[in-house]
C-alpha cells in the first residue's frame, strides 16, 4: 500500500487577488533548490488517522498555526514517489514571519557520523497561483487549479 500524506492549501485575497501559501522544505538537501521544491504544508499519516485530522496536525507541526473551521476538499494526487497526497483548502491570514516548524535529525554531512537538527520547513511565502504553479512540486499543481475553480464559483 502506498504511503499517504495530507495537507492544507491556505489561501487569502489581497486587493482582490487570490494568493496561496506554500512552504519550502528545510534541511541541506533542499537548501539550494527552489523551482519545483515548494509544497503545501503536508505530512504522512497511517490508516488509524483520518486525512483531515492529519492535514490539520501537519499544518500545525510545519507552521506553528492551528487551523480551525471547515476545510474544503481538493482531492488526491499521486506524486512521482507513489505517495498519495490528499489536500484541503482553507481561507485564512498567516504571517510568514511567524513560521515555527518542527525539526528533524539527519546525519550531516553524509557518512560523517554527526547528527544535526534542521527545520522541516525553512520558510513560507504567499504566491499568486501562476507563481505557485512554477514553484510547487509538479504533482501538487492540480490542487491550485481546483482551488481556483472553487473560488471562481464562489467569488469573494
Amino acid at each position: 500500500m502506498p504511503k499517504r500524506s495530507a495537507g492544507i492549501l491556505l489561501y487569502r485575497y489581497e486587493a482582490g487577488n487570490l494568493l496561496v501559501l506554500l512552504v519550502h522544505p528545510g534541511g541541506p538537501f533542499w537548501s539550494n533548490r527552489d523551482v519545483g521544491a515548494w509544497s503545501i504544508p503536508k505530512g504522512e499519516y497511517d490508516a488509524a488517522e483520518e486525512p483531515e485530522a492529519a492535514a490539520r496536525r501537519e499544518f500545525l507541526e510545519e507552521t506553528g498555526i492551528a487551523i480551525g473551521g471547515p476545510l474544503e476538499f481538493l482531492g488526491e494526487e499521486r506524486q512521482k514517489s507513489g505517495k498519495l497526497v490528499t489536500a484541503y483548502a482553507h481561507e485564512s491570514e498567516f504571517d510568514v514571519d511567524s513560521l515555527r516548524s518542527n525539526v528533524f535529525e539527519t546525519e550531516w554531512p553524509p557518512r560523517s557520523g554527526q547528527m544535526q537538527s534542521f527545520p522541516e520547513v525553512d520558510r513560507a511565502a504567499w504566491f499568486t497561483p501562476a507563481e505557485a504553479r512554477r514553484r510547487i512540486n509538479a504533482s501538487q499543481r492540480p490542487f491550485i487549479d481546483r482551488l481556483e475553480a472553487l473560488r471562481s464559483r464562489r467569488a469573494p
